[in-house]
């Protein structure tokens, strides 16, 4: 369980007005304040460092030229800003000037503020999806924005319908998170839970969308995630669609979906691109590669150290030769090239790009020809090893691929302790984990258990649209149909 912080009032005892919050932030540099008229009765605050200088400049004051607003109505009505605000409120006018506004008053009595937005945009440009790359299909990402993000979304989702609903988290960071649904299709229970294990999080940061996955997950000692993470607009907008419920952190180019199911991490969005069939046989494919990477090198261990009798002649003198010199046991063998594969694989991914792949490329050939031929692992051994770490790179899902990797390290102890019952027990254990999850209250392992067949249409094998015309079952939609689709009927050939 998360340990929760007490919360704590947002200002400190000594400020009770408004000057004394002025004089708080004008002990930092980048605070900056102006002042005009003969008796000094428009004020203007800022940090120099948050907002853009350029709308100050041009668009405020000039304005200040020629005073003759006694009120900041008046104000605000000529200024040709959005979503300006006035207010007495200390918390409001705090947050927004910590929040890339500036302050305006008129007077020198008065604690009334009029607040205008000047946020300095300094994010990156949308580029392609990085992890979750596809050759077919749409090339863009999320990007470190919250508005931006909720733009690439709206233009996929055309409907007054949409909600986003801006929660702020974190005491000291006041990350702004956005919870985005469809109403009327999303299950209200849903949302309602999303929203309130939000607002439940007291923590003084929020620096990415992990830290929120980690905190309102239903169980968080799982090394299973419980809640889909995806870089691409595409995968949120149909997940909306479906019912489901998305979260956006201000900060974080990976956006959250919920309820979400096991299958759903070994689906590649590409999968909707392509045949039917084709689709289908790469999900295959990837399930079988999963089961390949975490079960090869326990089946190894269990086999050269209890049931070698099941092994072909032929290869029994294969397996035979390739270990005549080594002296470990095969499980201590199996480790250290588990271990070797995984420092190649951390050294790769933390080094510069391109330096990053010589060390995984080279590194690999050089390390696992010199184990050979110094006699401290078998041939066989290595291959397995290559393969089975090749594997992993199938899913589509990255955290997904973390698990696996992490997975196979129990299995291997008890192919050590009991051979392939041991292995089968690693098994019972692993199912048993996975049916007790849920996702935000809903069955992680849905369609399997519970049982709905209707929902095996886009599980392991993909159905062809025409046979889709429900939502998920699991989601529990309000609105539970997608689509009705009649094809037209050629026209016979009437020549003879």
């Amino acid at each position: 369980m998360l340990r929760r912080m007490r919360k704590q009032n947002n200002h400190t005892p000594s400020i009770q007005s408004f000057q004394d919050l002025i004089n708080v932030m004008r002990e930092s540099d980048d605070f900056q304040t102006l002042q005009f008229g003969n008796s000094q009765q428009l004020s203007v605050y800022y940090y120099h460092s948050l907002i853009d200088t350029e709308k100050l400049q041009t668009h405020l004051l000039p304005y200040t030229n020629n005073i003759k607003f006694k009120k900041l109505e008046e104000l605000k009505n000529v200024l040709p800003f959005d979503e300006t605000e006035i207010t007495s409120d200390l918390q409001t006018i705090e947050s927004k000037l910590l929040d890339s506004h500036i302050g305006v008053t008129l007077g020198t009595r008065t604690n009334q503020v009029l607040l205008i937005p000047a946020k300095f945009n300094s994010d990156r440009n949308i580029t392609q999806p990085e992890i979750e790359f596809s050759v077919i299909g749409p090339k863009l990402a999320f990007i470190e924005n919250l508005q931006t993000n909720v733009n690439l979304i709206r233009r996929r989702v055309k409907l007054p319908q949409l909600q986003v609903k801006t929660i702020e988290v974190g005491k000291v960071t006041k990350t702004k998170v956005a919870v985005v649904y469809i109403d009327g299709i999303a299950n209200k229970e849903n949302v309602d839970t999303v929203k309130q294990r939000i607002k439940d999080i007291e923590y003084d940061q929020i620096i990415d969308s992990s830290f929120i996955a980690q905190m309102i997950t239903d169980n968080s000692q799982s090394p299973f995630p419980q809640l889909m993470d995806t870089e691409r607009p595409d995968r949120i907008s149909s997940a909306l669609i479906e019912g489901k419920v998305a979260i956006i952190c201000d900060g974080s180019p990976h956006v959250i979906s919920a309820p979400t199911t096991l299958v759903e991490f070994f689906a590649s969005y590409e999968d909707y691109f392509l045949n039917s069939y084709i689709a289908t046989a790469f999900r295959l494919i990837r399930i079988f590669a999963v089961l390949f990477s975490v079960l090869i090198t326990p089946m190894y261990v269990a086999v050269l150290t209890y049931h070698y009798q099941i092994v072909p002649i032929d290869l029994l003198g294969t397996l035979i030769s390739s270990r005549r010199d080594i002296p470990f046991p095969p499980v201590i063998e199996v480790i250290i090239l588990e271990l070797t594969i995984e420092l190649l694989r951390e050294a790769g991914a933390r080094l510069p790009t391109k330096i990053g792949q010589t060390i995984g490329i080279v590194g690999g050939i050089v390390i696992g020809t010199a184990a050979v031929e110094a006699g401290l692992t078998s041939n066989v051994l290595l291959i397995l090893v290559a393969l089975a770490a090749l594997a992993s790179f199938t899913t589509p899902i990255y955290r997904i691929g973390n698990t696996i990797r992490l997975l196979r390290f129990p299995f291997i102890i008890f192919a050590q302790m009991w051979g392939m019952v041991g292995v089968i027990v690693g098994l019972m254990f692993t199912m048993c984990h996975l049916l007790r999850l849920t996702s935000i209250g809903r069955p992680f392992t849905e369609p399997f258990f519970p049982p709905r067949w209707r929902d095996l249409k886009d599980a392991f094998i993909r159905f062809p649209f025409e046979f889709q015309g429900n939502r998920p079952i699991f989601t529990s939609p309000n609105d539970k149909k997608r689509m009705n689709l009649k094809r037209t009927i050629p026209p016979k050939d009437k020549r003879k």
